[in-house]
């Protein structure tokens, strides 16, 4: 089932491992078994510490197997990961298993301590099952995130479930997107998450063990000559220009990549000719470590002292850089309309990708006429019934050969000057959209069971509203060098106001940021 190739690295990436991790997989008559065995089997050959045999007593009704090995995040004397998969882990979820085999031998890259030590005071015994589809690019970063928590905590379960096997329980829970997170038969989260946000999510859910966790005065980093916040290209082309330079530095971010990680196809990076998000933001990750910079990962800022240049981060931490440069770029806008978060997960979704195949032979809507919106509903139209991109002016903006496909389309309609205004449902799924025809000032409805929202990016820069000048749009001000309102701040990338947010640009203008902080530095 894997090519040689693909076991050539397998082999050479399981030398890590120590100790014997075991796959077991469950009896099954499912047509798929057979597909499933060849891959493990398959796996197995690579390394002669990875064992795949059966689990006695276990059947199931599709393919599945768990993940047993022995290792140091274990408070118990089990081999028991918590980690098992029901469905073939192919397409984005290979990754998931393979590293879900390091991590089970303590393996892989773990977070830090401070991160690490929160997740083992969640209260109790959690179990979760996560319904992915394989053709889901923002599934892996959810199951891989879980998947480490279950190592890492003790009393912690997950279960990878490809919804592809189990479409009577995705009826039943009224899955309508990916991933969907499921403790005891309840939903915990549906969509996009980053590990930070989920972490946070669960503690909420179940609760902190206040008598193991450390809620004493806050935590004091150190100081360091720069301090980036942001891990997106605009940040780890800054924090490897100020480490070029010699100068001691650290990158705070919530996921390293950032928002590239939710971008598919890239083939306007220059001299790289074609490229997908996640494999840019490893690159990207790849390329930080080879220099002495400090990551903290998982970590939000809430607020800066522009006096001291002291950051404090929301996990009770602080640290103070003698520079700051800002590059935390932004995230998906929303409608902010009544109904869009009370349907997340049941009908509002914002990846076409992930989401798309859920709504098969179903009617859908795009909000948004930029090259972004119009793109979505090319791909969308080909998977559901009928597709309705709703714009708020007179035309669309996206790129002319794009809106000449849409219009060639014949289950694609456009509908411009709208203005959204409620997602309707019915308690469980959307069921409508209502909007003003801003032409003739009237409210109407469109049936439908998905709304996807493309309308563009909001600037991750609230935290900075009492810091920094920031325009009518957020966007935080800048000069033509990445000075910002405060002397030793500085900003770059798709937070600030510089034009054209591209991922080229963004590099650059990170690189710029270093050097400005640089000479300033120099010749203050």
């Amino acid at each position: 089932m894997l090519d040689q190739d693909l076991k050539v690295q397998l082999s050479s990436v399981f030398e890590q491992l120590s100790d014997t991790v075991e796959i077991l997989y469950y009896d099954s008559k499912h047509a798929d078994q057979s597909d499933l065995l060849s891959m493990l089997n398959d796996i197995g050959s690579t390394s002669n510490k990875i064992i795949i045999k059966p689990f006695e007593g276990k059947t199931s009704d599709s393919p599945e197997f768990e993940i047993h090995s022995q290792n140091y995040f274990q408070k118990n004397n089990t081999k028991e990961t918590g980690i098992s998969f029901k469905g073939i882990p192919n397409g984005h979820e290979f990754s998931s298993l393979i590293i879900a085999i390091l991590n089970a031998d303590g393996k892989g890259k773990f977070p830090d301590e401070g991160i690490i030590s929160r997740i083992q005071n969640i209260k109790g015994h959690i179990h979760l099952k996560t319904y992915i589809s394989l053709t889901c690019e923002n599934c892996p970063d959810v199951v891989q995130a879980l998947n480490q928590m279950a190592v890492m905590h003790g009393s912690f379960t997950h279960q990878m479930i490809d919804g592809a096997y189990t479409q009577d329980e995705i009826e039943k829970l009224n899955i309508q997107g990916v991933p969907s997170v499921i403790s005891n038969g309840k939903l915990v989260h549906s969509g996009k998450i980053s590990f930070m946000d989920l972490m946070e999510k669960l503690e909420k859910h179940f609760g902190i063990d206040e008598s193991q966790s450390q809620k004493a005065e806050v935590k004091d980093l150190g100081e360091f000559d720069v301090v980036v916040v942001g891990g997106g290209p605009a940040g780890a082309s800054a924090a490897i220009y100020s480490a070029r330079k010699g100068l001691s530095t650290v990158m705070i971010a919530e996921k390293f990549g950032g928002q590239v990680q939710d971008t598919k196809g890239i083939e306007n990076l220059i001299s790289v000719i074609y490229t997908e998000g996640p494999q840019l933001s490893a690159d990207l990750n790849k390329h930080v470590s080879q220099y002495p910079v400090k990551i903290l990962e998982h970590r939000r800022v809430s607020h800066i002292d522009k006096a001291t240049k002291e950051i404090f981060l929301q996990s009770g931490e602080k640290l103070v850089g003698k520079s700051i440069i800002i590059a935390t770029g932004a995230k998906w806008r929303e409608l902010n309309i009544p109904g869009e978060k009370d349907y997340l997960g049941l009908g509002v979704a914002y990846c076409p990708h992930c989401d798309g195949p859920f709504y098969k032979n179903k009617r859908v809507a795009v909000v948004g006429g930029g090259n972004s919106g119009v793109e979505a509903a090319i791909d969308l139209s080909g998977i559901v019934s009928e597709v309705t991109l709703f714009e708020y002016n007179d035309q669309l903006k996206a790129d002319k050969v794009l809106v000449d496909k849409l219009r060639s389309i014949p289950n694609a309609k456009i509908i411009t000057n709208a203005r959204t205004k409620m997602v309707i449902g019915d308690g469980k799924k959307v069921t409508a959209l209502e909007y003003e025809d801003r032409t003739s000032n009237t409210d109407k409805q469109i049936e439908l069971e998905g709304i996807f929202v493309q309308i563009g990016l909001l600037p991750n820069s609230g935290f900075l509203k009492e810091t920094l000048e920031l325009n009518k749009f957020g966007e935080i001000v800048v000069d033509t060098k990445g000075r910002t309102s405060v002397p030793g701040i500085y900003a770059a990338g798709d937070v600030t106001t510089t034009p054209f947010k591209q991922i080229i640009i963004a590099m650059g203008e990170g690189a710029k940021a270093s050097l400005t902080a640089f000479e300033d530095r120099m010749y203050k």
